[in-house]
């Protein structure tokens, strides 16, 4: 998908402006918007009962709420769209074809930024890899901003950072559908099939390729050697590239870093340091000890301290409802991995856990590869208990890979489901597959009813902090 860029910033005050979705970005564009002059009127596709459940509330000062349909903006002189309505909407379509000018929180944040950005994107560890470089700006002692896809709003914290504030945003697939400016620093974590219910391979891909789009020849691009698709956007980058890998010292670039003799090493301008130890790291698994090397890559790009980037990696105890382990009970540890909405994900999720597994699968399902995951269950799994919307295709795919295959309607049931079966020693894993989006409006709200339902069991004991 080609970008453009679009003319200057529209004029705000006094002008009409329509906004797709009352989610997070709808609301902290529409509170933008309102704060500057603008009359706006909100709309959302999904029912005033699903708006509820969910918590999506319009900001004061809205004039008008549309519930069930997102209108044509005819009649608007701006429309403002949150990551979550696809580019291909046909809003999208007449406001083009209208000459209407189109908005979004990321753009918008991009724009109005004075300091330097760093921008995060792919399949899977954008957040940890995002949150750990914010770990160790914190380590630093530097000015720093960190937001994006990781939620909340954004916009006002943007402007209110002065030129000397390191900005550092996860930036979501989606998110790249509007944008018109890059990241002075664009790391790729990964590229791997995913959200395909929406997107086809090719225009997945391009999306991810769209954080390098607009680097000039003084940005810098960090790719993973690792991953085939990443290491193939090496043609688009414009100006420096560093790359990482945990196979030693990636080939295609000079710079960047890797794992060697179990030690995180950093190559910058020709220098190479060891920063830190693999084993000093506090979060489980092979993919977030490359969600390390990257973040470390990026750390440098920023001119942050070597000490202070190992102090930041020492310190990262990794982000709620991925890998978080809640509770013992049954003689076995839960752990909560809600984030973890493909089976790439899953997989990788399995692959961390020392334990015996009881898997918990299931959720609303992307049409995405289940090889690995499958090969991982045959690996790992005593049991898979599978619920939601796909669940029977889930417990089809994995049939056989296991000891034992079950199958629930919902995440309570999959519980206690999973209390049955667990033996002393097992790991509990809520590690889904699938997105939340058949019985919960987030990940985040099925990880908490997850923790809830498994703090409830009779000899349930909390994990220590």
């Amino acid at each position: 998908m080609a970008a453009e860029r679009p003319a200057a910033l529209p004029e705000i005050a006094g002008a009409r402006a329509l906004v797709y979705s009352l989610g997070i970005e709808g609301r902290d564009l529409a509170r933008w918007l309102l704060a500057r002059g603008a009359a706006v009127t909100m709309a959302d596709s999904r029912d005033e009962a699903r708006l509820e459940a969910a918590g999506a509330k319009a900001p004061a000062g809205v004039e008008r709420v549309v519930t069930g349909a997102l209108p044509a903006p005819d009649g608007f002189d701006l429309l403002a769209v949150s990551q979550s309505v696809l580019h291909t909407h046909a809003g999208l379509a007449r406001a083009r074809e209208l000459g209407i000018p189109v908005l979004s929180q990321l753009a918008l944040a991009l724009r109005l930024c004075r300091g330097p950005v760093t921008g995060v994107t792919g399949s899977n560890g954008k957040s940890t890899t995002t949150a750990m470089v914010g770990a160790m700006a914190a380590a630093a002692a530097v000015d720093h901003l960190v937001g994006g896809n990781l939620g909340g709003a954004l916009l006002d914290r943007i402007e209110a950072a002065g030129p000397e504030t390191h900005v550092i945003l996860e930036i979501s697939h989606t998110q790249l559908q509007y944008t018109d400016r890059s990241p002075a620093i664009a790391a790729i974590t990964n590229v791997t099939p995913n959200h395909l219910d929406q997107f086809s391979w090719p225009d997945y891909v391009d999306l991810k390729r769209g954080i390098l789009r607009f680097q000039d020849a003084d940005g810098l691009a960090i790719l993973n050697a690792d991953n085939e698709t990443s290491r193939g956007l090496r043609a688009d980058v414009r100006g420096r590239l560093a790359e990482v890998s945990l196979a030693g010292p990636p080939a295609g670039s000079g710079d960047g870093a890797w794992l060697e003799d179990g030690a995180i090493v950093a190559r910058r301008d020709g220098d190479a340091v060891a920063v830190a130890a693999a084993r000093d790291l506090s979060v489980r698994g092979r993919h977030n000890l490359a969600n390390a090397v990257l973040a470390v890559a990026v750390a440098r790009g920023m001119d942050l301290p070597t000490a202070a980037i190992a102090r930041g990696l020492r310190d990262f105890r990794g982000l709620p409802h991925r890998l978080r382990t809640v509770g013992r009970a049954r003689g076995a540890i839960w752990i909560d991995d809600s984030i973890a909405t493909s089976p790439e994900r899953a997989a990788a999720a399995l692959e961390a856990v020392d334990e015996p597994v009881v898997l918990l699968l299931g959720g609303r399902e992307k049409n995405l590869p289940r090889e690995r995951l499958r090969a991982a269950v045959a690996g790992r799994c005593r049991a898979v208990v599978c619920f939601g919307e796909a669940a029977a295709d889930f417990a089809q795919a994995m049939a056989g890979a296991a000891e034992t295959v079950a199958r629930v309607e919902t995440l309570e049931e999959a519980v206690d489901a999973a209390a049955s079966l667990a033996r002393a020693g097992d790991a509990v894993l809520l590690s889904p597959a699938g997105t939340s989006f058949d019985a919960y409006p987030r990940f985040e709200a099925r990880g908490e009813a997850f923790a809830a339902a498994v703090a409830a069991l009779a000899d349930f004991e909390e994990a220590s902090p």
